[in-house]
């Protein structure tokens, strides 16, 4: 599936990824491919996803995602990598 990491500053990640890991407002959930179409606020935690390169982690302070037709965008409030 397609990801796009995305803070109001800059893109963090832009490529292909098979899970992603989100802190959810109402708990941590994962998207793997072919994800059913969902929207969530994300919380105060990490964003854990898996690449071709191994497992990534960026710590967010809030923000949103979408996941529609294999394509996962997350916009996140202070991304910095872990």
């Amino acid at each position: 599936m397609t990801l796009d990491i995305l803070t109001p500053e800059k893109k963090l990640y832009s490529g292909e990824a098979t899970l992603v890991q989100l802190p959810g407002v109402e708990g941590s959930f994962e998207i793997l491919n072919h994800h059913a179409p969902i929207i969530s606020a994300l919380k105060d935690g990490v964003v854990r996803y898996k690449t071709s390169e191994g497992e990534k982690r960026i710590h967010i302070t809030g923000g949103f995602a979408e996941c529609l037709n294999n394509k996962v965008i997350v916009c996140v409030e202070g991304g910095k990598p872990e």
